[in-house]
């Protein structure tokens, strides 16, 4: 078969292309990248140089889209998100030059990321809350009052990170704002880290929603389940429902009848928690039924220890 040099020499203009082809070779050999595995592979031969003359231009290439990374959904190598690298090996009395494709440290970013965020389901929270990336130093800076709570949240973190789950859950209380959600969205992120999966549901339209799943079983029971099952459980908003009877007691109890004394339950509220139970005591439906909400309350205070937020309000300022 005619070689490319041969072919590209008879060709109209065959020569010039030939000498092109040439220079950017001898700019591929002399380049430092090229050097610098020679040097350090001295039994790579001119022979084996020639014969991966692509590996090596996509190796420099790669290299230098690395080095100017334009952000992963830009990337310009071949395979997004990874680059090449040499291996030289000896096979069979040879000296021979192995590529292989490597993912970049934003590919791995972002998989560590995605995995963190697959730990985490919700239910009518915003994503934006999940999605972003949190620091204790920030969430303290925004507002000095939440100082001590930051400080009792790591405490819980770094103790469920050494001794495993606890049964016992946190209850934050406080006023409209005050970043009751944005602390456990934090909390749940961090415990993500350590490979503890979490459900963050939004009472108040869950309930609403609960009222439909009643003609769905198979949907109800595997949500059911899903919050019995989840590690860390976070009811947030937990007061500003609307309850009737059928999601107090065989929904919202049955999820606690069950979590208490496995896994911990968390709760955020405008409710302190003394005030919760004549919440609990009273539905749309059988109006006060005291014995029920102390029932439900008998699942929840006794799991919980309450932490008071304050500050200032900071809706729309996150």
């Amino acid at each position: 078969m005619e070689s490319l040099g041969k072919l590209l020499k008879s060709m109209p203009n065959g020569a010039q292309m030939m000498r092109m082809v040439e220079q950017k070779q001898a700019e591929l050999l002399d380049d430092p990248l090229i050097v610098a595995l020679r040097e350090k592979h001295p039994d790579l031969t001119d022979e084996a140089i020639r014969m991966n003359l692509n590996r090596l231009h996509q190796y420099v290439t790669e290299y230098r889209s690395c080095s100017n990374c334009p952000g992963l959904e830009r990337c310009p190598n071949d395979f997004a998100g990874h680059y090449t690298m040499l291996q030289v090996e000896e096979l069979n009395g040879q000296t021979q030059i192995i590529d292989k494709k490597v993912s970049c440290k934003k590919l791995r970013a972002k998989q560590h990321e995605n995995q963190l965020r697959s730990r985490i389901r919700s239910f009518f929270i915003d994503d934006k809350l999940l999605k972003r990336q949190y620091s204790a130093d920030d969430i303290i800076a925004s507002d000095l009052e939440r100082a001590k709570i930051v400080g009792e949240l790591l405490k819980y973190i770094d103790r469920t990170n050494e001794e495993g789950l606890s049964a016992k859950g946190l209850y934050l209380a406080g006023d409209f704002g005050v970043g009751k959600t944005y602390l456990m969205c934090y909390a749940l992120q961090e415990l993500a880290k350590s490979g503890y999966s979490g459900v963050i549901v939004y009472m108040p339209d869950f309930v609403e929603d609960l009222k439909v799943l009643m003609h769905e079983p198979a949907k109800l029971k595997e949500t059911v389940d899903l919050m019995k099952e989840t590690d860390l459980l976070v009811f947030d908003d937990i007061g500003a429902e609307n309850l009737n009877p059928w999601v107090r007691d065989h929904v919202l109890g049955a999820i606690l009848n069950y979590r208490m004394d496995r896994k911990p339950t968390f709760y955020t509220s405008n409710y302190r928690l003394a005030d919760l139970e004549s919440h609990f005591s009273f539905t749309n439906k059988d109006g006060e039924e005291h014995h029920k909400g102390r029932r439900l309350m008998n699942r929840v205070a006794p799991y919980v220890d309450e932490l008071v937020v304050t500050g200032k309000n900071k809706r729309g300022h996150f």
